[in-house]
């Protein structure tokens, strides 16, 4: 393609896609676990969660946990069915804690220790980077830099000249991720101990049109 400037020189444009990536480590957990309990009498039922889930709570207090938020609280009728006639099962309870930890070497030890003191479920084990602006940025000069290096390849290889592309415009494709994702999950009995966070990609990619 070619384009005319201000004093109506003809100039050849190109158009490429750079892409950069990089690999972080995640420095914040999420647990979900709590305790459900099941049974006839309402009453009997809320004071054993009760006590199983202050159980929890004071042992994970212990350990230096801090962080911990009540997600989710329900009590809930339970129906079966035999032979087409609906039973009534009695109620179930659930109270369900989110613990924030910055030390991923305590998220197997505060799952253990929660499921020694009552909890019998474990929810889901997610895991944040804190600071992804920091990483994504990274990444975009990353992409920044594959587009022009992809720019002068071509100017030399192909084009067959020693001119360096100079860039006129450059669009951001990709967008900052989501600092939060779901790493693993676990329903009742299913928990998995220890528990490795993993790397994350973050990606970027730009588009960059080029005057040569």
């Amino acid at each position: 393609m070619k384009t005319c400037n201000e004093n109506c020189q003809t100039h050849n444009t190109m158009t490429l896609i750079g892409k950069g990536q990089v690999t972080a480590l995640p420095d914040i957990a999420i647990v979900r676990l709590g305790v459900q309990t099941n049974g006839t009498s309402l009453t009997e039922l809320q004071q054993e969660n009760a006590e199983l889930s202050q159980a929890i709570l004071q042992a994970l207090r212990q350990m230096g946990v801090t962080d911990i938020k009540t997600d989710q609280y329900t009590i809930d009728r339970v129906y079966d069915y035999d032979e087409g006639v609906r039973v009534d099962r009695g109620y179930s309870v659930r109270n369900i804690f989110e613990i924030t930890l910055s030390d991923m070497s305590m998220v197997g030890p505060v799952i253990d220790t929660a499921v020694n003191y009552g909890a019998n479920l474990v929810e889901f084990i997610s895991f944040e980077i804190s600071n992804t602006d920091f990483y994504y940025q990274q990444a975009l000069n990353l992409a920044i830099l594959n587009a022009f290096e992809k720019a002068k390849s071509i100017a030399e290889n192909s084009l067959q000249t020693h001119m360096d592309p100079k860039p006129i415009q450059i669009t951001e494709n990709s967008t900052q991720p989501i600092p939060f994702r779901q790493y693993n999950t676990a329903r009742e009995g299913s928990y998995t101990t220890p528990v490795e966070p993993g790397k994350k990609q973050i990606e970027a990619s730009v588009t960059v049109e080029f005057v040569y």
